[in-house]
């Protein structure tokens, strides 16, 4: 063979070699990446021949799949779709999967390994049937859901609410919300327009506001410096602190004020209950100042304040208290300003881990996982997150939020016959402050823990948070919670 033929072979041989290995990388490294990307319709489509699992809550299927006469076998279908569209999320031909329809799609398309022995699935194989997915049953309330999508109504927010002894989501609310079902049918350019509406608003409704954005605390970070004082053994609900009207924090001229600029007491000193009761700046950022950077922070990453996220299986967002550089920004973190910011979900554990007598549970949305034919495959169990104080140190904390409710600023979520816990915020920011309110009951003997969020209220949080906190709490109570 003579050389320029010689060249030629080599280039084709090379190229054959490079096309195999492309083709290879393809099928082989390449193929779940490929299969996943939203932009593949081809498997889109094939994923419309099989049946869906189900999403339910408390015995009632809120996404369910249903046969069509059309080109596509199922429609995805939600039949109260704005009330759980912050859980659910959508199942749509054009943007693929979102909220639970995505984290936990394996069970919901059958691909998950768990569900390849029960007896329906072998059924289905061996005798041809199209394949079903599983379905998951939710730890929702359907009554604390609705009452806290009802209440957040015309403003952006969220509420998150727990079962402080087991870490069950028993809420999980963001507004403004949207209908799923319109970005989940068969028409392309129907979901796309409603998409475009979506988008054109000024919070997009399917950001999911408890979990997915985080937001500065404002006061009820104060629990969590009081939680650092008691921990430490030198405070008691009762030992009195400094709290004059003004304080000007360490190596600056920035005068840190009290809401209002109101005096928190005529001695400038009170009590932590007190202080915590009026929600006193001045107090809690001498106070943590006084602790110290290591007590603080440790307190917080204890209670999951510690700049990673986690999954319920939902993915929450981190929350954070910032650098910390020095005595100054300590004081103003220990009021909740500055660089902390939190997940709604991150204030009801907070408040959950008071209610549970220093222990925190994971948080969790997914009660079990369903086979096809209905038999329960994996049941969550509830697990520990962590233990940031002692069972006293909770009992003085119950005693002080209690006091907040009763009497001081959190007078708006008294339940008659009934003593909630609380604490309200209200944070400073670039336009109207936010509004939070975190708190339990019964304060003796709590079943729920919640948060309240509403973004740039413009009030306080005792004014328009603890409201909300109250009928969420009624509607669990009235229940049976």
């Amino acid at each position: 063979m003579n050389a320029p033929l010689r060249k030629v072979a080599i280039s084709v041989l090379v190229l054959f070699t490079l096309l195999i290995v492309n083709v290879n990388v393809i099928q082989v490294f390449r193929a779940d990446e490929l299969r996943a990307d939203p932009r593949n319709t081809r498997v889109l489509v094939e994923q419309y021949d099989e049946q869906r699992g189900s999403i339910i809550v408390d015995g009632n299927e809120i996404a369910l799949s249903e046969a069509t006469d059309g080109p596509l076998t199922y429609l995805r279908r939600y039949p109260q779709g704005p009330l759980y569209a912050p859980v659910t999320g959508y199942n749509s031909l054009i943007f693929g999967n979102r909220g639970l329809e995505e984290a936990v799609d394996e069970v919901l398309s059958g691909d998950d390994a768990r569900l390849a022995l029960s007896f329906r699935r072998l059924t289905e194989l061996f005798t041809g049937q199209d394949l079903s997915g599983g379905s998951v049953e939710l730890t929702l309330d359907p009554a604390v859901q609705a009452a806290a999508m009802s209440a957040l109504e015309g403003r952006t927010g969220a509420v998150v609410a727990l079962d402080p002894q087991t870490g069950a989501v028993l809420g999980l609310a963001s507004t403004p919300t949207y209908d799923p079902n319109l970005l989940s049918s068969h028409d392309p350019s129907a979901i796309r327009t409603y998409a475009e509406e979506l988008e054109a608003q000024e919070t997009d409704p399917r950001t999911n506001v408890a979990i997915s954005e985080r937001y500065p605390a404002g006061s009820i970070f104060k629990v969590v410096v009081a939680a650092a004082a008691l921990a430490s053994g030198d405070y008691t609900s009762e030992t009195v602190i400094p709290a004059p009207q003004d304080y000007i924090l360490p190596g600056t001229s920035t005068d840190l004020q009290n809401f209002g600029d109101q005096p928190c007491s005529p001695t400038g000193e009170q009590p932590l209950i007190e202080a915590l009761t009026i929600s006193c700046n001045t107090a809690f950022a001498q106070l943590g100042i006084d602790l110290g950077e290591d007590s603080v922070r440790e307190m917080a990453e204890a209670l999951g304040i510690d700049g990673t996220g986690f999954e319920i299986p939902l993915p929450v967002e981190d929350s954070t208290i910032g650098d910390i550089e020095s005595d100054a920004a300590l004081g103003q973190t220990s009021i909740g300003q500055r660089d902390v910011a939190l997940t709604p979900m991150q204030a009801a554990m907070i408040a959950a881990a008071v209610a549970n007598d220093g222990v925190l549970m994971n948080p969790y949305l997914v009660e079990s996982v369903q086979a096809p034919d209905l038999t329960v495959i994996d049941q969550t169990e509830p697990e520990t997150f962590s233990e940031p104080f002692s069972a006293d140190v909770a009992e003085q904390l119950t005693q002080m939020m209690t006091n907040v409710v009763d009497e001081g600023t959190g007078r708006r979520a008294q339940i008659s016959g009934i003593e909630v816990a609380g604490k309200t915020g209200t944070a400073e920011n670039a336009g109207p402050d936010h509004n939070w309110f975190i708190g339990f009951a019964p304060a003796e003997d709590p079943s729920i823990a919640v948060a309240v969020f509403i973004r740039n209220g413009g009030g306080t949080g005792g004014d328009i948070s603890a409201p909300i906190a109250r009928e969420v709490i009624e509607a669990h109570l009235q229940g049976g919670g």
